[in-house]
């Protein structure tokens, strides 16, 4: 069986869990505490050395015990097992514009949702408004990009989910603890449609 290492309030944590939960995939959820430092533990850091959450391990315990550290990386890794070629597919192009929204939001998007969530949220006395500002800024282009991409398509890559749109949508929500979602019509109703889905509900923090 499957292990996660997650925390609820990780959105990289988040989206494995979804994709987990709609495909039906049996798992050991493992919860460390953030809040609590239990990521710099040295019972966590043998596990996973950058000190982040989640963490996948298969066959746990045996000579071939795999460990996978990078929430994208986890979710290619689950449907490539899985079979779960709706969600990743096998076709070159598809594949290649999932992967190209991956990148997207693992890079132009999530350093902006950081600055911004956990400075507004989680930073407390530390907070850096400098920081909050820098995402503001990016997130105003990048809004505009996702409602231009999504005004012909239900989904990012056409008309049904991939982990691409798990990805983007853990970011989203993220945002939304800040109340800085972007407020876009075909953003939102994109949104709408992912929030609806089983696994994407079952990964939410109890609030």
């Amino acid at each position: 069986m499957i292990t996660i290492h997650h925390f609820p309030f990780s959105q990289h944590s988040r989206r494995v869990i979804s994709l987990l939960e709609e495909a039906g995939i049996e798992y050991d959820a493992q919860f460390v505490d953030l809040m609590k430092g239990e990521h710099f533990s040295p019972q966590y850091l043998h596990i996973n050395p950058n000190h982040q959450v989640p963490t996948l391990i298969d066959n746990k315990g045996q000579e071939d015990e795999l460990k996978i550290h990078e929430s994208n990386a986890i979710m290619r890794y689950i449907c490539d097992k899985y079979e779960l070629d709706s969600w990743y597919p096998k076709n070159l192009v598809a594949r290649a514009q999932v992967e190209q929204w991956l990148d997207w939001v693992q890079c132009q998007m999530s350093p902006a949702v950081v600055n911004i969530v956990y400075n507004t949220m989680f930073a407390g006395e530390n907070a850096d408004q400098a920081a909050i500002e820098k995402g503001q800024a990016t997130m105003l282009e990048l809004a505009e990009i996702l409602e231009q991409s999504l005004a012909a398509a239900d989904y990012l890559t056409g008309d049904a989910p991939t982990i691409a749109d798990l990805a983007l949508a853990s970011n989203v929500f993220h945002l939304g603890l800040a109340k800085q979602a972007p407020q876009g019509a075909n953003v939102q109703a994109w949104y709408g449609r992912v929030s609806q889905l089983e696994g994407f509900k079952k990964s939410l923090p109890a609030m």
